[in-house]
């Protein structure tokens, strides 16, 4: 009997920690990768009980997953305008949105090899043959490369040279194993790839690069998912963003 007895106490007090027990899925920006998952951690740790999972993807195609019902707690976007669409469709609870970090475009090239791009008359060059951007329909980083090359009167002319990703990190892949001779990525993207690429320059005519957050509509964790949104305030949390190059909205 004593086995069985020590067997029911084990059981029982493990049954309210299980109870206890909260777990949240955050759909983030791909170019969040790493520093949310250092941020994850960090606030599992601040919450007792608490598990945050992640699923990092294009922005856009993140809403069409919540937009199919995906199990989703927490959206970050890495442009106001899928954001945006979000809150249009009510998949997002707007009075949570609030925008967290910012960012900035700039312009990749091999880190060895490099054909020496300077400018973006430079990408119309014979010795660019192929570059990088993201599908503009869901990847934020595509829209805001498209601004600068409508700006530049440059778009219709470069389309025959463009390779489509299906996120900034798949950019960043293509641009890094020297697929491409350029590519259009953010900063931080840029830096995370440490000497496998150099930023040949920071393009203007776009508009700012922020990232808005905010609770998704069905979630069941609503109270969590206010919570890690509140934490990415926290100096714990913000040391590890602009540690990895993210600047304050």
């Amino acid at each position: 009997m004593r086995p069985f007895r020590l067997l029911s106490l084990v059981l029982a007090l493990a049954l309210p920690l299980a109870a206890g027990a909260q777990q949240i899925t955050v759909s983030a920006a791909a170019s969040l990768t790493d520093a949310f998952k250092e941020i994850g951690p960090r606030f599992e740790a601040s919450k007792a009980g608490a598990t945050v999972r992640f699923n990092f993807a294009a922005s856009g195609v993140l809403l069409q997953q919540i937009g199919q019902g995906a199990p989703v707690d927490v959206f970050a976007s890495a442009d106001q305008e899928t954001m945006n669409r979000g809150v249009e469709q009510k998949a997002v609870d707007a009075a949570t949105r609030k925008d967290f970090v910012t960012n900035s475009l700039v312009l990749i090239e091999p880190a060895k090899e490099g054909v020496g791009v300077k400018t973006l008359q430079d990408l119309g060059g014979a010795n660019v043959k192929k570059i990088a951007i993201g599908k503009v329909a869901t990847v934020p980083v595509g829209r805001y490369t498209k601004q600068v090359l409508d700006n530049a009167n440059l778009w219709t002319a470069l389309e025959p040279k463009f390779v489509q990703a299906d996120s900034v990190r798949q950019v960043l892949d293509y641009v890094s194993r020297g697929e491409v001779e350029a590519g259009f990525v953010y900063r931080t993207d840029a830096a995370v790839a440490g000497d496998k690429v150099k930023i040949a320059f920071t393009p203007n005519g776009h508009t700012p690069v922020t990232y808005p957050i905010a609770v998704v509509a069905e979630s069941r964790q609503k109270a969590l998912a206010g919570d890690f949104i509140a934490f990415l305030s926290t100096p714990a949390a913000q040391e590890v963003l602009t540690r990895y190059g993210f600047g304050k909205p």
